[in-house]
């Protein structure tokens, strides 16, 4: 907490002498006549009726500074610093507009929005140093709106963006879901948070990526390497959550929510509430989610998948003409289950462990063992605290953006049922984030930033047993990124240098050395260069080369320990090297009144890729450890080169002019090898099966004055057979493919042109169909001698409903 302390005070008084340097150089360019506070006022409208748009969006993401149109249409947005900005107007059932605007005073302009019933511009943050038209990158993202993650069915965040093209999500029960893009995930994979890089033990299977799900307002998906822009470990993409949208100038903004779903009984509560007065921004919100076991139709209810959590969090903040700065923190406390799988000899059904006069013993779980919602050992706790400063200070014309956050995640595993409460395993993880980025004015359509990012990072151990080693580690990274739009064609690219030293503590167990210390230092080279090239208004084509990398983590390294919640004792290898990528991606989006299409191909060849691996023991068999009363498999991680390549494709047919009706598939493909055979096998582990998903979408009554925005959708969900499983080591098995079948159905309630609440209900797995994911760890846990099944399977038939209420008045 010390350090914490001084952290905090250094970044406050950074900001400060900051933002005195800021004001002393806006002070000398006003000698100029450069205007550094204006006004930007206008209508929305429909462009073919000429009626006015209430409720339209008009936001600058850069500056966070937004608004909303009255009963008028008319919006008006107030303490803007001039200068060249991109600003997104957008509004539900109409096609958005991204523009970039000169601000040199006060300025008026409107705006026509044309009905789309495909959205075909947006504006990503991610993988750019500023706010950046999709079209116009050079590199697939997908957006996703908190409307779209409202009208599905998941049981956490990551489940509910595996509908996106090229995303997956690898699994251990319906709380815990980690994100894989084309085929890589866990260290790979960079999870961003309103700005910050979230870092919560990443490596580990068994637990997700701490932010809550209900306090999402958008999601960004960068598919392909990002390293230019976030250093270390963006090898395969970014997941960009973006949970703080501040309220419009002189309102208070707010929602409460409530679901529930049928399948496990999960029910969810969540309250927000922020406002926007002269600038000064405030906001606050509190979240509880609570599951018990699921169902499917093998295995009846899963003993100990239950879960519960309670998150809460706020904001407070200034937007003024030398910039902005806000100060965000939130808290996540998630209780989960870790299902074992064991099963009894005699009836198949499931264990538990029962304390029966201080004898550890195995019982059939049954009746209120299955509905309580507050989890069995062995369980977990994770806990990930999160203290940001996020500030962006107008220079002259240049902006300098410095953000700093402070995060500790504390995860606990509870394996003793005679002693409930001992912690066998407690990492408590401390991380200290930076980011400082200069952004260079737009001049001659060359949009030009340098910064240099990172984190300091250490991990003590605080629980009865070691996995991993305590450690400190320091990240730093430099780099230049820059855009030249030239007509119809957009160039963007950069360099970066990275460097990563880490220093791993000695430590003995028993008079034996358990972790022997060391210490490591990684660097390398990243960069990237691609277009966007827009045809025709219909018609972009996107190429794009990139290198990624990544250190190795210190599990990999260092790992010599028994891991409750995966049933493996893990042993790591200090001489792997740092992970290297070379990607290629192409791309062609076409978007007519008809139909719009988004295809990607890529081909990404990875050096020094790590993978664990069973071990053998001298008979040629799976080597086994015996830990207490559990029994192992024991794992090495080893590297080896690979490569990856495979394609998405989502073609939405809305016939025009039955606008109305949506036909859309998407289809994902990706393959994985290794450069040689291990143990007769040179495939990838963790690939995903190839998947195409059919939906038929109807919208209805966007101007009802009573039901608004009804859609009905039908969903067909196809996985197919996963025949290139990584069979080495008995490590991965083939995996049959499955269909699902699901849909929903809801709306707006609306009064007075005003929605009172909105309701959402879907069905997922309607025909109850029995099935394993691929990526699902539950698949590899024990069999049941009953059925001859092994593992668990995935979910049941699931009902869901949500209801939200939005809360609006004006200052």
């Amino acid at each position: 907490m010390k350090q914490l302390s001084i952290y905090i005070v250094l970044a406050l008084l950074g900001c400060q002498g900051i933002r005195a340097q800021s004001s002393a150089l806006t002070s000398a360019t006003s000698e100029k006549n450069i205007v550094l506070n204006v006004s930007f006022t206008g209508k929305v409208t429909d462009a073919k009726t000429g009626e006015v748009l209430t409720g339209a969006s008009v936001l600058f993401p850069d500056l966070k500074v937004g608004g909303t149109t009255n009963r008028e249409g008319i919006y008006k947005l107030q303490n803007i610093p001039s200068g060249k900005y991109l600003v997104e107007v957008s509004f539900t059932g109409y096609a958005s507009i991204v523009e970039s605007i000169e601000l040199n005073g006060n300025t008026e302009k409107d705006f026509t929005l044309s009905r789309s019933y495909a959205e075909n511009e947006a504006v990503t943050i991610t993988g750019v140093s500023s706010a950046t038209s999709v079209k116009r990158t050079p590199v697939p993202v997908n957006i996703l709106k908190k409307e779209e993650l409202l009208r599905g069915v998941s049981t956490n965040l990551i489940d509910a963006l595996s509908h996106t093209p090229g995303v997956t999500q690898i699994s251990t029960g319906p709380a815990i879901s980690k994100p894989s893009i084309r085929g890589l995930g866990y260290n790979r994979v960079v999870v961003v948070n309103d700005g910050i890089r979230q870092e919560g033990q990443q490596w580990g299977d068994e637990h997700g990526i701490e932010i809550d799900e209900y306090n999402v307002s958008k999601a960004e998906i960068l598919k392909g390497p990002a390293s230019l822009m976030y250093g270390s470990d963006a090898l395969a993409g970014v997941v960009n959550i973006i949970s703080i949208l501040p309220a419009p100038a002189g309102s208070v903004k707010g929602n409460v929510f409530g679901t529930y779903q049928t399948n496990n009984r999960q029910r969810g509560m969540h309250a927000d509430i922020g406002g926007n007065h002269n600038g000064f921004i405030w906001g606050a919100y509190g979240s509880y989610k609570a599951a018990a076991d699921y169902k499917n139709k093998y295995d009846g209810y899963v003993f100990n998948s239950k879960f519960n959590e309670k998150n809460f969090g706020g904001y407070i903040g200034l937007n003024k003409q030398w910039g902005f700065s806000h100060l965000y923190l939130t808290n996540f406390d998630q209780h989960v289950g870790l299902v074992e799988g064991d099963r009894d000899d005699a009836t198949g059904q499931f264990l538990k462990l029962v304390d029966n006069g201080g004898a550890e013993e195995e019982a059939i779980a049954a009746g209120k063992d299955f509905t309580s919602t507050d989890p069995f050992v062995p369980r977990q706790r994770i806990q990930h605290f999160k203290l940001v400063s996020d500030n962006s200070f107008n220079v002259g014309n240049d902006r300098l953006t410095v953000l700093v956050g402070y995060q500790r995640n504390q995860r606990q595993e509870f394996g003793n049922v005679l002693d409930p409460g001992e912690k066998e395993l407690y990492f408590d993880l401390n991380t200290l984030n930076y980011n400082v980025q200069y952004h260079f004015a737009e001049k001659n359509n060359w949009k030009t930033s340098v910064g240099v990012n990172g984190m300091q990072q250490s991990n003590k151990n605080k629980g009865e047993e070691a996995l991993i080693p305590e450690y400190s580690l320091f990240d730093i990274g430099g780099f230049v990124y820059t855009q030249k739009r030239i007509n119809k064609l957009t160039l963007s690219g950069g360099l970066r240098f990275d460097n990563r030293s880490i220093d791993s503590k000695e430590m003995e167990d028993g008079g034996d050395v358990k972790f022997a210390g060391f210490t490591k230092s990684f660097s390398n080279v990243s960069g990237s260069v691609g277009l966007s090239y827009e045809a025709s208004k219909a018609v972009t084509f996107k190429f794009n080369i990139a290198r990624g990398f990544r250190a190795p983590s210190i599990p990999e390294l260092a790992s010599n320990g028994a891991h409750e919640g995966t049933n493996r004792y893990e042993y790591g290898e200090q001489d792997l090297k740092s992970e290297t990528s070379f990607q290629v991606d192409g791309g062609v989006e076409v978007n007519t009144e008809h139909i719009s299409l988004a295809a990607n191909v890529f081909y990404n060849a990875v050096s020094n890729f790590i993978y664990y691996r069973k071990l053998q023991s001298v008979n040629g068999g799976d080597s086994i450890l015996v830990d207490g009363s559990d029994e192992l498999f024991a794992f090495r991680f080893d590297q080896h080169n690979a490569r990856l390549y495979g394609a998405e494709v989502n073609l939405d047919i809305h016939p025009h002019p039955l606008d109305w009706l949506h036909i859309e598939n998407t289809f994902s493909y990706t393959r994985g090898t290794l450069s040689e055979d291990q143990d007769g096998s040179k495939n990838l582990p963790f690939i995903p099966a190839a998947r195409l998903i059919n939906d038929v979408k109807a919208e209805f009554a966007s101007k009802g004055k009573v039901f608004r925005h009804v859609y009905v959708k039908a969903e067909l969900d196809n996985t197919f057979a996963q025949n290139n499983p990584f069979t080495g080591y008995n490590t991965e098995t083939r995996t049959s493919g499955y269909s699902l079948l699901n849909a929903g159905l809801g709306g707006d309630i609306v009064s007075k042109g005003k929605t009172l609440f909105s309701l959402y209900f879907a069905a997922n797995n309607i025909g109850d169909v029995a099935y394993q994911n691929h990526l699902s760890r539950l698949k590899y846990t024990a069999v049941n001698n009953v059925t001859g099944r092994m593992g668990v399977y995935n979910m049941g038939r699931n009902f869901s409903v949500k209801l939200n209420v939005p809360l609006s008045f004006n200052l």
